[in-house]
């Protein structure tokens, strides 16, 4: 039995791993099935069928109400928010050749959680009132992660950068950057650290139409380029010698990889807050299912992020109510046993 399908047209031909296919069209339906239940389970519960009526604006007004304007966006938002930092995870491990690696842990989430600490901190007055909009939460945290990236990558240059140097200086700034954090909300308001400890932890409470609308542009947005790099980070995994063989750029590549892993992180921390662990889960899960090739990994590793994320956020609104728990603490309490796991298993 061959082992692809083979899609052959005059201008291009290409061959489809059939085990890869077959993953990824059981974790989309996975990932509708999940977004299905987490839109109909609430304080008021809605029927599969009737959200189905509902989505397609055949339903009863009170049930399109409750779908359209309160869960669908926040469904929508944790699912992307997911995607993005498997995504991220996903590169991050592909340029680092470790699959310990993510935005967590090289202090990319970190920089964005220092920057929203900070805005709410140092914009705060003596009434806990807030100088700003709260809607400039997000570019202060999307700044952050920017500005983190290019410190990491400035501080491991060294006629080049090399994985260990990355991952090592990452390290470091993310030590550092979790100190800073907890000084700033240490020296603030008491309201505002509290409020900044749940976004810390990761939410999608209280998201909305708008919020849909200023994530889902940079994800889509994404997606053009990083198909464009899959096959160069498919290259770079066999070492950097046999990449310039192949007349890649290697620092380049490096770079632009970088950027585009740090802007699905930003963006996706900047609406959902620092969630974590789902950018080292993510791609560890889809590597079982479809190997290591970036071509099955991506689709795959971003269908388990969504997945979790919303799995999560409907735990946390419905395990303890009427309390409503932050879906980091889930994706927290799954991820820390699952990296000793990976610790032990990779050591």
């Amino acid at each position: 039995m061959r082992k692809y399908w083979i899609i052959q047209r005059k201008s291009f031909s290409f061959l489809v791993d059939k085990k890869t296919a077959i993953g990824i069209l059981v974790l989309s339906i996975a990932a509708l099935l999940a977004m299905l239940i987490s839109i109909g389970v609430g304080d008021m519960y809605i029927a599969p069928w009737d959200v189905f009526h509902a989505l397609i604006g055949t339903g009863l007004d009170i049930n399109q109400l409750i779908i359209t304007e309160f869960r669908l966006p926040r469904v929508l938002v944790a699912f992307i928010a997911g995607a993005s930092l498997a995504l991220s995870g996903a590169i991050l491990q592909g340029i680092i050749r470790n699959p310990l690696a993510s935005p967590d842990m090289i202090g990319i989430t970190g920089g964005a959680g220092f920057a929203a600490v900070a805005f709410l901190t140092m914009f705060s007055d003596d009434a806990n009132n807030l100088l700003l909009s709260i809607n400039y939460l997000p570019l202060f945290a999307f700044a952050g992660a920017t500005i983190v990236a290019f410190l990491i990558y400035g501080l491991a240059w060294k006629d080049g950068v090399t994985p260990i140097r990355l991952i090592l200086i990452g390290i470091g700034l993310m030590a550092l950057l979790q100190a800073l954090t907890t000084l700033m909300m240490l020296i603030g308001p008491i309201y505002r650290a509290s409020q900044a400890t749940i976004w810390l932890t990761g939410t999608v409470y209280g998201t909305s139409w708008n919020e849909v609308k200023a994530l889902l542009p940079w994800f889509l947005g994404l997606m053009p380029i990083l198909v464009l790099l899959v096959r160069r980070l498919n290259i770079q995994g066999f070492g950097d010698d046999l990449t310039k063989g192949a007349g890649i750029s290697v620092h380049r590549e490096r770079f632009m990889l970088l950027m585009v892993c740090t802007a699905l992180a930003g963006s996706a921390v900047a609406f959902a807050g620092a969630m974590g662990f789902v950018g080292l889960i993510g791609p560890h899960i889809a590597r079982r299912i479809t190997g290591s090739s970036f071509g099955g990994l991506f689709p795959a590793s971003a269908l388990i992020g969504g997945i979790m994320v919303v799995l999560a956020d409907l735990a946390g609104r419905t395990l303890f109510s009427p309390l409503e728990v932050p879906a980091g603490v889930f994706t927290a309490a799954i991820g820390a046993p699952y990296f000793i796991y990976l610790l032990f298993k990779n050591q």
